[in-house]
């Protein structure tokens, strides 16, 4: 049997890691499974203050378990890769791995009082876009997919938690099951 693994450095908080363990769980056709892995000190970039998606992706390849279908790295750091600013993820398309990033997705990045519930609305649609790349789903046209692209937290908050029709039918055909 194979797993989609949820993996987290110990900065992520357990509460975090249950959250989008417990999302991913009710919308791929995979059970869920979640692992500890070690704190990505090594990723970070000083002059940034930002630490390497890049570097992230490829230890999340040396970590991956034999049972493994896909593995999504869950962080609080903030990241980037170098011909952008930031980003909320990134992952391989259609690919075993892909990382997601908790920081800019918190009322208190942009110097709000914490929301619980939006940040978790906002995890959601970024967990789900990044595990849909890793199943083969590009960036979707419908700005309410949650596979549509997001530059900015305002693109993530006019999101759906959801895939539209086209982009289930797509993600049912990639994972074998019939639509």
């Amino acid at each position: 049997m194979k797993y989609l693994y949820v993996a987290a450095p110990p900065e992520v908080r357990p509460e975090d890691r249950r959250m989008i363990t417990g999302l991913l769980s009710g919308e791929f056709d995979l059970p869920v499974r979640e692992m500890e892995i070690p704190d990505l000190d090594f990723a970070y970039e000083p002059g940034r203050r930002q630490y390497s998606s890049i570097a992230v992706l490829e230890m999340a390849l040396r970590l991956i378990p034999d049972d493994a279908a896909k593995l999504l790295t869950v962080t609080d750091r903030d990241l980037f890769v170098p011909v952008l600013t930031f980003l909320f993820g990134q992952a391989q398309l259609g690919g075993l791995v892909g990382v997601l990033s908790l920081a800019r997705l918190r009322q208190e990045f942009y110097g709000f009082a914490p929301n619980r519930e939006l940040f978790e609305e906002r995890a959601a649609k970024e967990a789900l876009h990044e595990t849909g790349h890793m199943f083969g789903l590009v960036h979707c046209s419908d700005r309410g997919c949650a596979m549509s692209l997001a530059t900015n937290i305002r693109q993530i908050d006019m999101k759906q938690s959801a895939l539209c029709a086209p982009c289930k039918a797509r993600l049912a055909r990639a994972q074998g099951v019939k639509a």
